[in-house]
């Protein structure tokens, strides 16, 4: 059989689809392509901005101020030994990486980078983040019990409550979010921003959207609530038993996690590749700025925040970190559901 009686069975003509295809795995190179150079460069910019924050200078000694450091990074790592603990669960010590990987990988599929530019288009694309997200939370549970220590244990157990604590109101905020577009589609939620003159959900929805900055922080086990790998009390928490390239994959889920949640901050809540018809109205000239561009910007802002954050505050208490989720945000989120869907239904 050829390739049109194959597809012809199921109502597809072969060039079409083989050409649909192509369209698709050339998107998914593209987007693995430019999100890696980003993480390479994420923790350069990462030390850089840390380093003149706390009045240092950084990497400076491979390539001109340091340029190539992640390269000579990513050569360094790829090169050292893989050592497996010899007390440990094999197999699930060498999955939990690539389950860490291919989870926030995946997220990406769903991102709408610009009107015309993204991997997949789907009606839940929110429910599918955070299905995805969790599945991530995986990764740190089987690192920390596959690894046999009791560091990476704790550091796993700690990752598993975190999870569970801030992705309900990171839930909440996005519900709100849900209510005043009417749609989970990603897309239609950019779009949707579009009627109002601020052109954004982060005016009516400030709350909303500091809750999400906060939970975002825990999701992506970042600074201050980076517990389950707190060094000053687990050594490195869930992949302290861990080095060489599955070491690196960790680091790798963390950044790309990061890209993810800046990126869904931004769709959701800054009006994603689209300018303020106000701002619009006042300097046109911003039109001819590419959505693209925008977008990109508006990502680096929060991707900044992230290394702001870790420069200025000190890590939480555990009691504390779990205390702000379920006293705290989760309240806060709820109520400003409720007020937005009354507020919806009057309206």
């Amino acid at each position: 059989m050829n390739f049109n009686e194959i597809f012809g069975t199921f109502g597809l003509q072969s060039t079409s689809f083989l050409f649909q295809l192509l369209i698709v795995l050339v998107k998914i190179a593209v987007v693995i392509a430019i999100t890696m150079l980003h993480v390479a460069y994420a923790t350069y910019f990462e030390r850089k901005v840390i380093g003149h924050m706390q009045v240092r200078v950084g990497p400076m000694r491979v390539g001109p101020h340091g340029l190539l450091q992640p390269i000579a990074d990513g050569v360094k790592l790829f090169f050292k030994e893989d050592i497996i603990p010899s007390n440990a669960d094999r197999t699930v010590f060498q999955i939990a990486p690539l389950v860490a990987v291919f989870a926030t990988l995946s997220s990406l599929a769903v991102i709408p980078f610009y009107d015309i530019f993204y991997i997949a288009n789907i009606n839940v694309g929110i429910l599918y983040i955070f299905a995805m997200s969790s599945l991530g939370a995986y990764s740190l549970i089987m690192s920390g019990w596959a690894s046999n220590s009791k560091y990476s244990f704790l550091g796993g157990l700690r990752s598993t409550a975190q999870v569970v604590s801030y992705e309900i109101a990171m839930a909440f905020s996005l519900v709100s979010i849900m209510l005043m577009a009417g749609s989970m589609n990603l897309i239609e939620i950019v779009q949707a921003q579009q009627q109002y003159w601020y052109g954004m959900y982060l005016i009516p929805q400030f709350v909303a959207y500091i809750v999400f900055l906060i939970a975002m922080l825990a999701e992506t086990n970042r600074t201050p609530f980076d517990l389950p790998e707190a060094e000053s009390e687990l050594v490195a928490g869930y992949f302290v038993e861990y080095s060489g390239m599955r070491f690196a994959l960790f680091f790798l889920g963390e950044y790309i996690g990061m890209i993810v949640m800046s990126s869904l901050a931004v769709v959701c809540f800054w009006g994603g590749w689209t300018v303020p018809p106000i701002l619009l109205k006042f300097i046109p000239q911003l039109a001819i700025v590419p959505g693209i561009v925008w977008f990109i910007l508006k990502v680096y802002f929060h991707i900044f925040l992230f290394y702001w954050i870790r420069a200025t505050l000190p890590r939480y208490r555990y009691d504390k970190l779990m205390a702000l989720g379920w006293k705290i945000l989760i309240p806060v989120a709820l109520a400003n559901l409720v007020v937005t869907s009354i507020i919806k239904y009057i309206y």
